[in-house]
């Protein structure tokens, strides 16, 4: 189930009224100059992983900034905890602004495989996956084309 990318002060959380409540990590604080927005992907099933629903949630939120013509700046990510079970499939929300990028962008910042490690990153700091987990998709992330 995906939902629209919406405005994040002026639309529902798909976490909300849900008995798993997922874990929320902030990434970022924004501009007040900037509007938020939020888009929330759940895999069809629990057998789907986390980091492929993520990994969604992150392409659509990019392909929304750049049809502005701006980069994508997180502000939060919502994301499941196990267990993966009927009414708590792996799902991830992000909130996040686009922003103008003044002149060229820091060194790798184009690069995904750079933007998928600073977020994993993000997440084995904050304790929502395990070093084993974190080794595991950042070899992934170094293998793929």
């Amino acid at each position: 189930m995906d939902s629209p990318i919406q405005p994040a002060s002026t639309s529902k959380s798909g976490f909300e009224g849900a008995v798993y409540k997922g874990k929320t990590v902030v990434t970022g604080t924004g501009s007040p100059d900037n509007e938020a927005y939020q888009v929330f992907v759940q895999g069809a099933t629990g057998f789907v992983s986390i980091g492929a629903v993520r990994e969604e949630a992150e392409q659509r939120a990019k392909a929304f900034c750049d049809r502005k013509g701006r980069a994508v700046e997180s502000l939060s990510e919502t994301t499941a905890t196990p267990p993966y079970v009927l009414g708590n499939f792996p799902r991830v929300e992000i909130v996040f602004d686009c922003v103008v990028v003044n002149g060229s962008t820091p060194s790798g910042e184009d690069d995904p495989k750079y933007t998928k490690l600073v977020n994993l990153k993000k997440l084995l700091d904050s304790g929502i996956i395990t070093q084993s987990e974190f080794d595991s998709e950042k070899a992934k992330i170094l293998n793929s084309p």
